[in-house]
Formats: C-alpha cells, structure tokens, sequence
C-alpha cells in the first residue's frame, strides 16, 4: 500500500477548484456518481454556466485569478463552509501547485490528484530529467556538464551528430541558443552563444542537446492508484500548436506502431512509478520519425494533472478519465488492468478560442448573442460527437481568463471518417456576437498537409502561407449568398397580401432585384463589390442570378435546422446558412463564406429599418445631415444620408418629434450598429 493511503477519506461533495468547461466537465460525471458538486467564483464568474449547474457556488474575490481563483486560503474556506470532503483542482489554476496539496491534507480534505511530493519532482525539470534517466526513460542526446573546455564541447557536438542545439545553461527566451548544422560551424556559433549568453545572464556556461528537425509531440495518458498498480491509456498526437499552445489533437498518434506505442506507454508508467504518482497524468514526449520509419521518443515533461485534450482519450477507450479520478482519490484500485484496455476508431479535438485569427489572434471578449450546434442539419450522430463548453447563448465572454470557450470532440471508425466528422461538426457550430477561430480551425483540418499526417511542432508556421491567403470567392459563392439573402426578404413578410411584401413582388410581370456583395472586412472598397441581380416570375419559381454577365437558375430548399440546399443550375449542395445582420454565412465541410449582402435597387427597403431603431445598418460614411439639431420633423421625414457598397441610404424621422443631436457629421466613417442620432419624439 501506498504512503498516500492515510490521505483518503471517503467524500461525498466535492468542490471543483475552477471554471469553464472544465468546471462543468467535472461535475457533469460527479453528478452521474451521485456526488453533490460545488462551485467556486469570481465576481466575474458570478452568473457563469460552470456557477449555474453546480448545487452550490461560493464566492472567492474580485476577478482577477491571483484574488480568487488562486486563493489557497479562501478555496480551502469554501470546502469547509460547505462541507466538502475533496476538491477537483482541474486543469491550470492550482492544479499543480504543491503548496494547495499540502494546505488540503492539513484541512483533512482530500485532493483529487497526485501527492504533493510528485508535484514537486516534476516542477524542477533539471532534477526530473535526472530521475528519468535513473527510471530508464529516454531523453533527448545532450551535454548537461560542468567542464566547458571547447575542445571537449566540440567533440560532445560530434558524437550527439548534427544538427544539435547549442543553449545558454542560464537562458531563456532564445537567447543564447542557436542551431549548429555541422562541425565546421560549430566554433563560431558558440563563440556568438557565449556571448549572447554574457550580456543576458552574465554566464557563459554552454549545454548541448541533439536538434530534432520535424518533431511532433506525442504524449501519454497514464493512471496510478495507491495500490501500487499503473496503466497507460494509449498516446495523443499534440503536434498542431500555436505558440506552444495546443489547437487540434487527436488519439491515436498517427504512424504508431505496436511496439512503439508500448514503449512509449511503458515509459510512462516508468515515470510515474519514480516519483510516487498516485491519479492521472501525462508524460509528455518528442517523437522524431525524421531518422527512421520506426521513430525515436524522447522525455519532455510531465502534466501532474488531467489534461485539457483528456476526452480523446476517452473516445478511444470508452473510459471516463474524471470519475477513474474520483475513484482513486477514494481508494479504490483502478477500474482496468493494462491488458483490459483497448483503442477503438480515432478521435480529434478541437479548441475553440474567443480569438480573432486574422488579427494575430488577438483575443476578443463580447456577449454570446447565440452559441449552438446543429447536429440534425449537419446530419450527425450524436454518438460521435461531443461538445465540451463553458458557456451558453447570452454568456458574456470576459478579459480576466483564457480565451477558450469549448471543445469540439468526435470519433470514427478511423482517422479519415473522424477527420470528416469533425469538420461536419465545425460547419454545424454557430457562434455569433464573439469573433473565435472556427473558420481557421476548419481550414487546419481540411489543410491537405493535415490530412496526409504531415505533422510536427510547427506545423502552423510551415503552412503559414496556406492557412492564411487571401479569400478568394467563387461565381458559386455569390450566387449562394444571394439566393440566400433573396428568400430570407420573402421570408420576412408581414401577411399574405402582396402589398406587404419586402422581395419587390410584381402582378403580372418578373421582378428584378439587384444584390451587392463584398468581403466584410472590404465593406468601403467599392472595387471589391460584386453585383447580383435576381429575377423571379412568381413566388414558387426559382429565381434567375445574373453576376458578371453569367446568368445561373438557383433554388433554396430549407431542411432541418440551420441546414439548406442550394440548386444553381442542376447543382445542389447542403451547407449550413445564415444571415448574421447583414452578413451571410454559409458554412460546409470545405470552410466557411462570409458576404456582406446589401439590396442597391431603387425601392427605399430599409425605411421599416429606420423606424425601429436610429443606428447604422451597415459600416458607411456620412454625405450629409438633412435637418439641424432642435429642429421639428414629421413622421418619415428624411434626416441624414450613408453611403456604403455603391448606395445611398436615408435614415428617416421615426415619428414627429425633434433631433436632439447627431454623433457624426458629414464625411466621417460610421460601423454597423453605432447609434447616429438623439431623437424625441413628441408629446
């Protein structure tokens, strides 16, 4: 029996130590194992989903994580005021930190996770790599020592063999470090290390590691309990990150042979079983196939924690990772021996960040005006698809935390149908009010390179040019966003009677209306606009499009859900659309379009738009105001002009009254929803 036995009560509450999805991931099994759940909060989390579903919620602090979140003191106060007998640290947070461990067993609570000595041997990377190498686990060929003659650097260099590494033993930051490609450049590069090295640290001491050309980062799950047993429960594929940090993952490692895949699972357990652990965790590797089929592993580090991709790992195994968790921290034995587990199918995640790609991924924050999944119109089965979310529709998403707001998770039988599964489910995911990375993360899966295994670290920054190129929009393209806004105007009449009809209905006669359309982002270039004009002879024939002298018949059937067909000549397609404002977007396997649509014939459409609200319907400038400030209107008089996508728009008087004042002046530039003017109407 392990030395952690005298740790484990028996419990039935459990606090959940953090937020988001994982807060509600958590208690979502506690409640399956009949477990009371409860939930701690910022003042910024106060009406948060992860508050909502637990059974009770304390609050900790104002929003900043260092006065809540990671106040050992008041989580510790919350266990006690509710009675909780253990605490679920998550993920990030105190998850890792062995002086919460440590103030948790002197409260008698326990911690889900490992003690806090295993904590500790994991934290100093230097000594974990020593007691790795005592353990038999592989790391990465290098020089750590003292003596730092040249000589002896440069024959170290050349048995490790090129290209190795050379960093800065004090460094950090890329400073001091460079690749050395062969003996002959090798004096030179650590003359400028060394010196790079002085001005930095004001230490000159060198350590050298073989450079791994096309890593990829695979790592293991592990489990322990403490009754001395250990599993690992197969490998994830973490390879495809930005900035370090992870975006799409998958299970299994692609190219994984058996042996391989048992040596990297018994090096794991290896690790473990070195420094005591006791729960889940994960020992992290590099996985270098560049000098041969089979691949070398080498020790990275290991997560003393559940990690965020755990649910692939889940897929494949058909095992819940949270509720083996609780098990252990009660004392029981694991669930499974080695040989009782096994992989089923494949299974990806994918990370959905309130982040802004085209902007550097710049994080964005805003209300949730809608946050959504329709699995009936993308034809999914909700088996094999999971979404894993801290947030609903009205959420709003703050600046105090990290920007993820889900994960999307599928299975399939394979990697391929997994892989077509998921973008099925990204295409299915509506989020509006908060910009996120679905489209780019729908571009990544349907990347070629992505789909041949191509993979390593830096995947991202090798496909830059790919990931990132300008939106090109197809004659097809046009026509869908067209049609698409055409049969909503149809859609949006007020009666039967054909005077109240909005899509320019005619007796007798076809009607034609005319359709500009544009990239969002290019709303004031006039160059980038595309016209389209439709014509309908009646309600239930399909319309003709004409755009840039091609002329295509189109037709719109609705399905389930978000999910529709577009017929353009003889052609159909099922994508998942909708009008966003003035926005249409059109989202299937192959990636997302978005179009702004704006109607440019004659007939004045947006006057019932005008009526109801004093705000620009669309991004423009000012030509001119048409009335002064105090001065008295009637009902529908005109009161300024905007002008955007080759039209003019009039906003006009609401109802008699006065203008108060207007927010902007002839020539200035407006966006979409800023509000114009101050009206009153009158008494």
């Amino acid at each position: 029996m392990s030395q952690t036995d005298s740790r484990i009560t028996p419990f039935d509450t459990l606090l959940v130590a953090n937020r988001g999805e994982i807060a509600c991931r958590v208690m979502r099994t506690a409640r399956a194992m009949g477990l009371r759940t409860v939930a701690v909060y910022s003042d910024a989390d106060a009406d948060a989903r992860h508050v909502r579903e637990a059974d009770e919620a304390v609050r900790l602090g104002p929003p900043a994580a260092r006065e809540s979140y990671l106040n050992i003191e008041a989580v510790v106060e919350a266990a006690k005021r509710t009675g909780a007998g253990a605490i679920h640290p998550g993920y990030g947070f105190l998850s890792e930190n062995g002086a919460f461990v440590e103030a948790l067993e002197a409260a008698g609570i326990t911690f889900v996770g490992p003690p806090a000595s295993a904590i500790a041997a994991m934290g100093d990377k230097s000594a974990a790599k020593a007691r790795m190498a005592n353990a038999g686990v592989p790391l990465v060929p290098g020089y750590h020592s003292d003596d730092q003659d040249d000589a002896l650097l440069r024959r170290e260099a050349d048995k490790i063999g090129y290209p190795v590494l050379l960093k800065a033993s004090a460094g950090g930051g890329g400073k001091g470090m460079r690749v050395v490609e062969s003996g002959e450049n090798f004096q030179a590069a650590l003359d400028g290390c060394r010196r790079e090295s002085q001005a930095a640290f004001g230490d000159t001491r060198m350590l050298i590691e073989k450079y791994l050309t096309q890593p990829r980062h695979v790592e293991v799950q592990v489990f322990c309990d403490s009754h001395g047993n250990g599993v690992y429960l197969f490998e994830r594929d973490c390879s495809v990150q930005r900035r370090h940090q992870k975006v799409l993952e998958e299970a299994p490692a692609p190219g994984m042979t058996a042996e391989l895949r048992r040596e990297m699972g018994e090096a794991a357990v290896r690790a473990a079983k070195e420094i005591g652990y006791v729960g889940a965790g994960t020992v992290e590797f590099l996985l270098d196939f560049s000098q041969g089929q089979d691949g070398s592993f080498y020790f990275m580090e290991m997560n003393t924690r559940l990690q965020v991709e755990h649910p692939v790992t889940e897929m494949i195994t058909g095992q819940d990772l949270v509720e083996w968790q609780l098990r252990v921290a009660m004392g029981e034995a694991l669930p499974l021996t080695q040989e009782a587990l096994t992989i089923t199918g494949h299974s990806f995640e994918a990370r959905l960040y309130a982040e802004d790609p085209e902007q550097d991924f710049l994080p964005a924050t805003g209300k949730l005006e809608r946050f959504a999944m329709d699995l009936e119109g993308a034809g999914l089965d909700p088996e094999r698809v999971r979404l894993d979310s801290g947030v609903d529709t009205g959420d709003v998403v703050s600046m105090h935390y990290d920007p993820m707001l889900a994960k999307l998770i599928v299975h399939g039988d394979d990697r391929d149908q997994a892989l077509s599964t998921l973008n099925r489910a990204l295409a299915a995911l509506d989020v509006q009010g908060v910009v996120t990375n679905r489209a780019f993360l729908q571009r990544l899966a349907t990347h070629p390179a992505f789909k041949a295994c191509e993979l390593d670290t830096r995947f991202i920054e090798k496909n830059e040019a790919t990931l990132f190129a300008p939106k090109q929009y197809t004659t097809e393209a046009y026509a869908g966003a067209a049609l698409i806004g055409l049969n909503q105007l149809a859609r949006e009449c007020e009666s039967d009677s054909p005077w109240d009809r909005h899509d320019g209905f005619r007796l007798n006669a076809p009607h034609t209306i005319r359709i500009s359309l544009c990239d969002p982002a290019n709303v004031q270039d006039e160059a980038s606009v595309v016209v389209v004009e439709g014509i309908r002879a009646s309600g239930a024939d399909p319309w003709d499009l004409t755009i840039g002298g091609e002329t295509l018949t189109a037709r719109l059937q609705h399905l389930e859900g978000d999910a529709v067909a577009v017929t353009l000549n003889g052609h159909r397609r099922r994508l998942q659309a909708r009008r966003d404002g003035n926005v249409v977007v059109m989202v299937d396997p192959r990636g997302e379009t978005r179009l702004f649509w704006r109607r440019i014939d004659a007939i004045d459409h947006g006057h019932h738009e005008a009526e109801s609200t004093l705000t620009a319907p669309m991004h423009g400038t000012v030509v001119a105001l048409l009335v002064e400030a105090g001065q008295k209107v009637e009902k529908g008089m005109p009161l300024m002009v905007m002008e955007a996508m080759k039209m003019e728009h009039t906003m006009t008087a609401p109802a008699d009254g006065h203008v108060e004042s207007f927010h902007f002046n002839a020539g200035d530039t407006v966006g979409q929803g800023d509000v114009l003017l101050e009206f009153a109407p009158a008494e």
